[in-house]
Parts: structure tokens; C-alpha cells; sequence
């Protein structure tokens, strides 16, 4: 029972990872609208593939609460009912939540799939849920901690429809990237306690808290690569796509406190790999989070002087998250748990 909870625990992990990475792609190409609703997609369970399915058409069957695009608007059917040789407007509502109206399958079916995999990641999370309960004598924490998992994914999917409803709000994206990372630091928490091979080593305050100062400083940086990115939304729409050279000719504050926290951010990991050596610590996660950090920076420079080539940003964001992911993991070996 034990073998399959850290098993679990892990798959759900890495479906956590793959759901930011898929959201991440969503941000990209700008599907985040792709789905206008939620949890359905165009009041549809498989999305649609072409703008003929969301129209309206006489001798048509339309179901109760299926969303069509009508005049550059969206309307919502009231019942299921077959359609007439003309339209007739009570049998319809107009979508409210948002004025939203734009159909493009390529990032309707992008959309979908951000959410679909969030769903089997929150399906899992319940079968973890369930395997730990297991542990309930020995150890409540995991089971009090895989309930927060549960309850976390679906805060999170919840927030996912605040910002869909929202059309995009950037501060509710914010919220949405942070709950993630709360999502995987109990993730790693559980699968640590739950494995007797992991060691404690609590008497080293100095790596401790350099290490604590480090992640804090990996979350902020995250925080403030929002704001970038919402800044470099908005040269997009101001330039376009085929004009992507001139997104950072003239940068905002946002951008430089972004790219000069990652030289700190480097500094510090940097110290913290000359003291592990010279404590003759495993260098291990050390050395992953060093190139891990070598690599974010790469990248950026990469979006910098490229003009953001494909995927870049996606990988840019992805990194962010392996990179607190291994931090939190080191931080648990300095920290004493019962």
C-alpha cells in the first residue's frame, strides 16, 4: 500500500508539471479563450472543430446550455430543441460572463487539453487521497496533507473558471501560477515523509535558511516573470506577432528587475554548491538546480536576442517550476520532520 501511494504520489506529480506545461502553452499561443466557458467547452464535452458547429442553422437540434457565436456574440440555448426555418431569440440568452466572441479550433482544442489533463491530475490526486488514508495511524500528516492536495486541485480548478470568466485577468493568472506551486511543494512534502529512505540532516541552519532564502527569492522571480509576461501580451497586440523584434525595444521596469534577480538567484545557488562541496554534502540536487538555473538563464537570453522563438516561453516557465520543485525537495532534507 505504501509502494503504491509513493507511486501515485509521483504520477501525480509529474501530471501537475505537465498540466503547467500545457497551461503554459495555453499562455503562448493565446488559447486561453479558446474555450469561452467552463468546465464545458462551448457548452459541449468535445470541443468543437469547426465554426459550423457553433452557428446557427434552421433544422438544427441544439442542447440546453450549448454556446454559439451569433453577430460577433455569444448566446447560450435555454433547452434542448430543434431549430426552425427562422431564428427565434427565446430560445436563447445572451452569454454574460464576458464579451469574448473569437472561435479558432487550433486553440479551442489547446484549451481543452490544458483542462483535460488537469482533470486526470485531479483524478489522481483522489486515488492518493485514497491510499493514504493507510497511513492515518502511523502518520496522520500524509493524510491531512493529501486531503489539501484534493482540495487545493479543485481550488484551483475553480480558479481556473474565475479566470476564464474573467477574460484573462492578469492578477487572477498571478493566483492561479501560485496555487500551483503550493500544489507541488505538498506533493514533494508527501512523498518525502512517506519514503523511509529519506535522511534529515536539521543541525545546518546556515544551508538551511540559504536554501529557504533561495526558493523565497525563485517564487518572487516567478511573481515578477507574470508581470513580464503580461507586458510582453501587450506588445503583442500593439505589434503583432510578425513584429516580434520590437516587444522589448522599449522595456519596463518589470523586465530589468526580472533579468538582474536572476544573476542573484544564480549568486546565491552558486554559494550554496561552494558550501555543500566544502561540507561534503551529495551534491546531487545542488548540481540539478545549478543547471537547471544555467538553463532558465539560457533561455532567457535566448527570448532576449531571438525575438522569443517557439516554445521559449513555455520552457522559460517550465524550468521556473522543476527548479522550485527541486529547491523545496532540498529544503525538506534540512528540516526536521516528525
Amino acid at each position: 500500500m505504501k509502494n503504491n501511494f509513493i507511486k501515485i504520489s509521483k504520477f501525480s506529480l509529474v501530471l501537475v508539471y505537465l498540466v503547467i506545461l500545457a497551461g503554459a502553452l495555453v499562455r503562448m499561443t493565446g488559447s486561453g479563450m479558446g474555450c469561452p466557458d467552463w468546465p464545458k467547452c462551448f457548452g459541449l464535452f468535445i470541443p468543437p472543430t469547426e465554426i459550423s458547429q457553433i452557428e446557427w442553422s434552421p433544422n438544427k437540434r441544439f442542447i440546453k446550455g450549448i454556446v454559439l457565436k451569433k453577430n460577433n456574440e455569444l448566446i447560450i440555448a435555454k433547452k434542448d430543441f430543434i431549430s426552425k426555418e427562422k431564428f427565434n431569440i427565446s430560445n436563447w440568452e445572451k452569454y454574460t460572463k464576458h464579451d469574448y466572441s473569437d472561435f479558432n479550433p487550433a486553440k479551442t482544442w489547446i484549451e481543452f487539453l490544458n483542462r483535460l489533463i488537469g482533470a486526470i491530475a485531479g483524478l489522481a490526486t483522489v486515488l492518493m487521497l485514497i491510499f493514504s488514508i493507510k497511513f492515518w495511524r502511523d502518520n496522520k500528516i500524509i493524510v491531512l496533507s493529501s486531503l489539501l492536495i484534493v482540495l487545493g486541485m479543485g481550488f484551483q480548478a475553480w480558479l481556473g473558471k474565475i479566470v476564464v470568466d474573467s477574460n484573462l485577468a492578469p492578477f487572477k493568472i498571478t493566483i492561479h501560477m501560485l496555487m500551483a506551486f503550493i500544489i507541488i511543494a505538498l506533493l514533494i512534502y508527501c512523498i518525502y515523509i512517506s519514503n523511509k529512505k529519506s535522511e534529515n540532516i536539521s543541525n545546518d541552519l546556515v544551508v538551511k535558511y540559504l536554501i529557504l532564502g533561495s526558493l523565497l527569492l525563485s517564487i518572487i522571480q516567478v511573481i515578477i516573470g507574470t508581470q513580464v509576461r503580461e507586458f510582453i501580451d501587450l506588445q503583442d497586440e500593439l505589434f503583432g506577432k510578425e513584429n516580434k523584434n520590437k516587444w522589448l525595444a522599449l522595456p519596463d521596469f518589470y523586465f530589468y528587475f526580472h533579468r538582474s534577480f536572476s544573476l542573484l538567484i544564480l549568486v546565491i545557488n552558486a554559494f550554496l554548491y561552494y558550501i555543500t562541496i566544502k561540507r561534503k554534502y551529495n551534491t546531487v540536487l545542488i548540481n540539478k538546480i545549478c543547471i537547471v538555473i544555467m538553463l532558465e538563464i539560457i533561455v532567457g537570453i535566448v527570448m532576449y536576442y531571438g525575438s522569443f522563438p517557439i516554445l521559449s516561453q513555455p520552457i522559460h516557465l517550465f524550468l521556473a517550476t522543476i527548479l522550485f520543485g527541486y529547491q523545496f525537495y532540498w529544503f525538506l532534507h534540512f528540516t526536521k520532520i516528525k
